[in-house]
């Protein structure tokens, strides 16, 4: 048998889960370097998973009767400066071209509200042209000075984003909070990952908006991944942008807004969280290819085992399978390439199990190995699939909740960081008390916000509030 160099990976995951995570990045071929800094390809393997996430998503845009559209990814400099707490906000990661034939500087897409909303002025006029739902999927361009991490935190990256105008602030924080709990429902269904959710402070709002929520996943190092935000914009693009419209009133009012997104970086938060020593996990329903059939070849049984197995690939369409029916590698070497890529069910066939008329099926999460037989090896299947997804995301559940805790002052906060978890605190919720927090922690946010009835004392400035903090470090 003819055997490839070994692809086994350089570092186990809790000895060094950086250089672990970017080892099988590039070995399950999710991603690969390219030749700019800060930029990164996206391999097929890791695609299929973003179109899995899409089509997902796309069947809840229909339940919300949202539509998809797509804007241009060049932006006129002036779009910027309307909005001029947005402008601020993205200044330093903004990319420019050369410039338009009007002689304006024009960037690249870091964000869409400015050139959808230069859009919406021109077709809002009336309250019957609201409320209007749109989405784009598209990449977007953040020149990132911080060190950068394939899909967690690259200069760009592919995402949604969804931009929507109502007539009330009440129907644009309904919308807000309606969208960002249906990432939190993606990510437990499709990917079996348990996230919080919650308003973010006022400094880590949005950049013009009125406000914002997230969801945010634990990672296995301590630090805090935001896997989507949702925002209510208020009022602030309608008055910069004139978006307008004659009521029945016949007055003109402005609209309210939202916009909500996530990206490619769940493809990332789905290696580092449920991969393991041997590669990556991939939850099933997610997968592209839910289980690879891998024939177990000997020379006297060859074409016997061989027939057997497009048998079962024809028997198990409904599970995308891959054969492979490779004969210049062994069946162990095979077994731990499909490993490295986290395919959830390994289907092996050899001559004795024919003779039993029978298949081995093995699990990728555990390595858990049983013989089921050729009759009731669909059904198996199913129910495996079933199991793994759920077995994936309570295992994820138990280490979030395990791993949250709560401190009453900043010495006790700093110890507890460094035991990886995420900390409540209470927070007097200014600028100025949560960069002291993050100063005296060596880089550590809040996350999120929480209202609460009792009482505390702010860790950081001693005032009495009810707010309480979600404190971590994070990507």
């Amino acid at each position: 048998m003819k055997e490839k160099e070994s692809k086994g990976i350089k570092v186990k995951k809790n000895e060094d889960l950086s250089e672990w995570y970017t080892d099988v990045l590039l070995k399950a071929e999710l991603a690969d370097y390219a030749p700019i800094r800060g930029f990164m390809v996206i391999r097929p393997h890791a695609y299929a998973l973003w179109e899995n996430i899409q089509s997902y998503f796309n069947d809840i845009l229909k339940k919300h009767a949202v539509k998809n559209a797509y804007f241009p990814f060049l932006i006129p400099e002036s779009f910027f400066k309307k909005e001029a707490e947005h402008a601020k906000g993205f200044a330093p990661e903004l990319a420019y071209v050369q410039e338009s034939e009007e002689g304006e500087r024009l960037a690249l897409r870091p964000t869409s509200e400015t050139i959808i909303y230069d859009s919406y002025s021109k077709w809002i006029r009336s309250h019957r042209d609201i409320p209007i739902k749109m989405n784009q999927w598209c990449n977007v361009i953040r020149w990132e000075v911080k060190q950068t991490k394939p899909f967690l935190r690259t200069r760009e990256f592919l995402w949604q984003e969804g931009h929507c105008a109502f007539s009330s602030e009440a129907e644009a924080d309904e919308d807000m909070r309606s969208m960002i709990l249906e990432y939190q429902a993606m990510a437990r269904e499709l990917l079996a990952i348990p996230t919080l959710v919650g308003r973010k402070s006022k400094a880590e709002t949005f950049p013009g908006a009125l406000r914002t929520m997230t969801i945010e996943a634990l990672m296995p190092d301590g630090k805090a991944l935001q896997c989507g935000t949702s925002h209510n914009l208020g009022q602030g693009f309608a008055k910069s942008f004139n978006i307008s419209y004659k009521g029945e009133d016949e007055k003109d009012h402005y609209v309210w807004q939202t916009s909500w997104g996530f990206s490619t970086r769940l493809i990332g938060a789905i290696a580092m969280l449920h991969g393991d020593d041997k590669g990556i996990v991939l939850p099933p329903k997610v997968a592209g290819n839910k289980i690879v059939i891998v024939p177990i070849f000997f020379e006297d049984s060859r074409e016997k085992v061989m027939k057997k197995a497009r048998e079962l690939h024809n028997k198990l369409t409904s599970c995308n399978p891959i054969l492979d029916d490779r004969m210049d590698y062994s069946a162990g070497w095979k077994f731990n390439e499909w490993e490295m890529k986290g395919i959830p069910i390994r289907v092996e066939i050899g001559p004795k199990d024919i003779e039993k008329k029978q298949v081995t099926l093995v699990r990728r999460d555990t390595g858990k190995k049983e013989s089921v037989s050729e009759k009731d090896v669909g059904k198996r299947i199913a129910k495996l699939l079933d199991e793994i997804q759920d077995d994936l995301y309570q295992r994820a559940e138990k280490f979030l909740k395990s791993h949250i805790d709560s401190a009453s002052s900043l010495k006790e906060l700093k110890e507890k960081l460094q035991e990886k978890k995420i900390v409540k605190v209470y927070m007097h919720e200014t600028p100025e008390v949560e960069e002291a927090i993050k100063a005296a922690t060596g880089g550590a946010t809040s996350r999120l916000i929480e209202e609460v009835g009792k009482e505390g004392t702010c860790i950081q400035s001693g005032m009495k509030v009810k707010t309480v903090a979600y404190i971590a470090k994070a990507y």
